[in-house]
């Protein structure tokens, strides 16, 4: 086990918070959170308004035409008038880009949102433009059935552009795509009624293209799926791919899935693909789906290509695919030194053929290509499916569980694995008490199969967690995580003193903090204390 791998932890990439709770990167961007104050113009429209006027306040533009013929400088400000429709597609390009601390602002004013109404065409499209701020704006497309065939937001080959308070629906492509983007800020987006995904952040070739990435507090719900994707998945929450440092926080994935036109490998509620340094953390995705037979709808998903990434302090719940996907597939490039700690999965899987919480797949049919996992001080309960399940493809090398509780109906692990290490894990049926690998003893499974044993020494259990009514989640909100406390490990419980210092014996670096937090102890096995 290489020490230098296993230590990132939080040091993939560091979002510090300012007094105002806005997100700074480490590359020194801040992405201001009052009002713009360097406007050197300020254009208004309302639907009561005309082309021929000024654009003033006293005499605004009409239509978004207008708006696309006015050469927009660094610190203007456009206003729609809130709660009204206005038709077409906002786009800025090259010829209309802001200044550090002054950018260019697109917003409403006055009395709720207003709506951009694009029907078949894309709602707003920034391209090769910079420093630009869209905020409390509606979009809406004519629907991924009714003949919109385009993505709603689209932000591409672009730099500095925040956005915040928007809701985007009716897109049979992504809600929001960022392309070939960088220093893209993301917050309260409500992305919702969507086919291929909510929000969906790519770069056209590298890792690199798409970077720096920051996205907070949205909500993708009920993104069915695209019905002109018959060969490939589709449905998805978030998704990030071809991309570096992306932080995805306080975030929902709900609904989303259910109507993929195709069997075979599904969407997910958030999850990444050849990606590195990606944090997804204090996130909730619940009830996703597939397609019946499809492979995933599942929670969280640190899928082919993924390197040097992290999951931690998030709760998946009946998805239908399981909680947590680890995969690698053919073609992707390597997948390695991974990180998912401190998170909850309750009740997923039961209706994918994962038929577990955890599923581990790898159709590369090589371990070189698929190795240093390091999943512990996870709590992976379910009353009605197996805790992991390992593919008939799942070749692996270097996958570490350390300090998980697995909790199962019956079956513990499904499938065939013979290279996974598990120390210091506390594994229970609540059918029997234990089962697992045709073992129905703890300690024989765990001699025969070399399991849970350090220099001969038996570190792992076989004990009831003595949860408090477990198997029903039914919280909906990010901010509700930390007082989740179902799964709180009970004070007298050894399961608070059994479990090993990864830190002092690996060097992992844990964070410290377990799901709900609070201060995690040293030796405590699952996720909450």
């Amino acid at each position: 086990m290489s020490k230098n791998n296993i230590t990132r932890g939080n040091e993939f990439m560091r979002i510090f918070k300012n007094g105002s709770g806005c997100a700074i990167l480490l590359t020194g961007l801040f992405f201001s959170c009052g009002q713009n104050t360097f406007s050197r113009h300020a254009f208004y429209l309302n639907p009561a308004g005309d082309d021929s006027n000024s654009g003033t306040r006293e005499r605004p533009w009409k239509t978004i035409d207008q708006l696309n013929k006015t050469n927009l400088k660094a610190g203007d400000t456009v206003y729609f008038e809130g709660a009204q429709v206005f038709d077409g597609s906002i786009i800025l390009d090259s010829n209309k880009h802001g200044l550090p601390g002054q950018p260019i602002v697109i917003t409403s004013e006055g009395g709720g949102q207003a709506r951009i109404r694009s029907g078949r065409g894309t709602a707003l499209s920034l391209n090769r433009t910079s420093h630009v701020e869209i905020l409390g704006l509606s979009f809406t497309g004519d629907g991924r059935k009714e003949g919109n065939q385009k993505d709603g937001v689209v932000i591409a080959n672009s730099s500095d552009v925040r956005m915040d308070s928007i809701s985007i629906q009716g897109y049979q492509k992504a809600g929001l795509l960022v392309l070939s983007s960088s220093e893209i800020n993301i917050r309260n987006v409500y992305a919702h009624d969507n086919g291929f995904a909510g929000i969906y952040i790519i770069g056209e070739h590298s890792k690199e293209d798409c970077k720096n990435i920051y996205i907070g507090y949205c909500k993708v719900e009920n993104n069915p799926g695209d019905p002109a994707i018959l060969d490939n998945h589709s449905g998805n929450g978030i998704l990030a791919g071809f991309c570096k440092n992306v932080l995805i926080e306080y975030s929902v994935a709900t609904n989303n899935g259910w109507d993929m036109p195709r069997t075979g490998n599904g969407p997910v509620g958030i999850w990444a693909y050849e990606a590195d340094s990606v944090v997804i953390q204090h996130c909730i995705s619940y009830r996703n789906k597939t397609s019946p037979g499809g492979g995933d709808g599942g929670g969280f998903d640190l899928d082919g290509g993924t390197t040097h990434s992290l999951i931690q302090y998030c709760l998946s719940f009946e998805n239908q695919g399981s909680g947590f996907g680890i995969f690698q597939y053919a073609g992707a490039s390597n997948w390695h030194d991974n990180t998912i700690r401190f998170n909850i999965s309750v009740n997923d899987g039961n209706i994918s053929p994962a038929g577990a919480s955890v599923f581990i797949w790898n159709s590369s049919r090589d371990n070189k290509q698929f190795k240093n996992c390091y999943f512990y001080n996870n709590t992976i309960y379910n009353d009605s499916a197996a805790a992991i399940s390992y593919d008939g493809q799942s070749e692996h090398a270097g996958f570490y569980f350390y300090n998980n509780i697995f909790e199962a109906g019956d079956k513990l692990i499904k499938g065939k694995e013979n290279s996974s290490v598990f120390f210091a894990n506390d594994w229970y049926s609540i059918k029997g008490g234990f089962n697992c690998d045709g073992f129905r003893d703890f300690r024989q499974w765990a001699k025969s199969k070399k399991r849970e044993q350090v220099r001969g020494i038996l570190v792992g259990l076989n004990i009831n967690p003595g949860f408090a009514n477990p198997g029903k989640s039914v919280i909906s909100s990010p901010a509700e995580l930390k007082y989740f406390d179902k799964y709180r490990i009970p004070g007298n419980s050894v399961l608070r003193t059994r479990g090993l210092d990864l830190e002092a014996l690996y060097g992992l670096k844990t964070g410290k903090e377990d799901f709900l937090q609070k201060t995690a102890p040293l030796n405590g096995i699952g996720a909450c204390f």
